[in-house]
């Protein structure tokens, strides 16, 4: 595949996943709340929690850890999952008018979502390589560090003006890597112990 064709697809997954992962879904938590919809609220809590490795892989890519690589495979994986997993929560959504704006709109998120992550993820497995340093792939790798890098300049400047500290990529892969092992941990918890006893029941993650 020609660079410039890939690093546009690249580009394409950073834009709508920016508008289906993350600016939809804060409407969709603030909109259940306000309706006070507990079983739309609950489903929207267990995505973001799922959906904070997207944040912890941008922490590691910014300064190229071969982790970040492997995540970017993983998460929008795991947040496909998150979104259908739940019996209860299904029951609940399809008991609802299908006609209403709220569910209308959670649902037809919920189908992009899923064909956006699974889309994105059969893009990430060509950046696998990356993970050693393929020679033959290096420029490829570069186009799933642009985003990263760029989100990085943002916050190293914010952080300098409220903190008057150095955010380099050192420090957001140091945090990058506490937050995965503290995910891991959590994750562990749940298939450990909350799923045999509670099934495919949404419950705390």
């Amino acid at each position: 595949m020609p660079e410039q064709l890939y690093r546009s697809l690249v580009w394409l997954d950073v834009r709508l996943g920016m508008l289906f992962a993350v600016g939809l879904p804060l409407v969709l938590l603030l909109w259940a709340a306000l309706r006070k919809e507990q079983a739309l609220v609950r489903l929207m809590g267990l995505y973001w929690k799922v959906a904070s490795l997207q944040l912890i892989a941008l922490l590691l890519l910014t300064d190229n850890r071969p982790t970040g690589f492997l995540l970017l495979v993983v998460a929008p994986l795991l947040v496909v999952a998150s979104l259908w997993f739940w019996v209860d929560l299904n029951e609940e959504l399809a008991d609802m008018p299908p006609w209403r704006a709220l569910p209308l709109t959670l649902r037809i998120w919920r189908w992009s979502l899923t064909l956006l992550s699974l889309a994105g993820a059969s893009l990430a497995v060509t950046a696998l390589p990356c993970m050693g340093g393929a020679g033959a792939t290096l420029r490829l790798c570069l186009a799933w560090q642009e985003a990263p890098q760029g989100l990085h300049g943002v916050v190293a400047r914010v952080f300098a003006f409220v903190f008057g500290g150095a955010w380099t990529p050192g420090v957001a892969a140091f945090v990058g890597y506490v937050a995965l092992v503290a995910y891991a941990v959590g994750l562990l918890q749940w298939l450990v112990v909350r799923l045999p006893r509670l099934g495919r029941v949404a419950g705390e993650f």
